[in-house]
């Protein structure tokens, strides 16, 4: 069973029904009390950081789902849900995240928009995995596939063993997939991917770290 995290913002019906069409049974769960319940947990995200991170500490899900994931729980972030993994985020503000992953979440640099790139950035692009290392499981999948992305803030991971996938908008590079042990996380939407998002999602459930 997936427990698929409400905390008031974010698509849950459209990320609900692309875990459901590649075979995963999904709640909504909204209870902080409920969240060691499930085999997996994902956690979607639309909307402006400090509003997610505000609703997470109020609900008391920060807590409990650090609590899930050091348990070994595995874990799905999407946009919004990879950003608050993040030790602090630079939109509208400084806000705290969950400090699950270090690294900060930025803007694009101020002069990208002068020079045609418009924010945010959005539409199809790619996922390079690195050919250093072995793709991650669920990120394998995707290797020559375009999926679609949706932001204005980006991911700087501090490690370079937590970024797990790059993208680049004009000439500027950006984390498009992070992780560590049960915790993997991407700034694009599966949901709105088309085959190679439900392939992801798919490998995800199939996933075992």
């Amino acid at each position: 069973m997936i427990g698929l995290i409400n905390y008031g913002m974010g698509n849950l019906h459209s990320v609900a029904k692309a875990l459901e069409k590649v075979g995963g049974s999904v709640e909504l769960v909204s209870d902080a009390e409920k969240l060691n319940s499930y085999d997996r947990i994902v956690l979607p995200g639309v909307g402006a950081f400090r509003d997610c991170i505000g609703a997470l500490k109020d609900t008391g899900m920060d807590a409990a789902l650090k609590d899930v994931l050091a348990s070994g729980t595995p874990f799905l972030g999407i946009c919004l849900g990879m950003q608050i993994l993040m030790d602090v985020s630079h939109e509208f503000g400084r806000h705290p995240g969950l400090g699950l992953i270090p690294g900060a979440v930025k803007p694009f640099p101020e002069q990208h928009s002068e020079r045609g790139f418009k924010i945010p950035h959005m539409g199809w692009n790619d996922v390079v995995l690195s050919s250093e290392k072995t793709p991650h499981p669920v990120l394998e999948p995707l290797a020559g596939q375009q999926v679609y992305y949706v932001h204005s803030f980006c991911c700087m991971p501090e490690n370079p063993e937590h970024l797990l996938g790059v993208c680049s908008y004009g000439d500027f590079p950006f984390a498009a997939a992070i992780g560590r042990d049960n915790i993997v996380a991407v700034q694009f939407h599966p949901e709105k991917s088309q085959r190679a998002g439900l392939a992801l999602l798919e490998a995800f459930l199939q996933w075992h770290p």
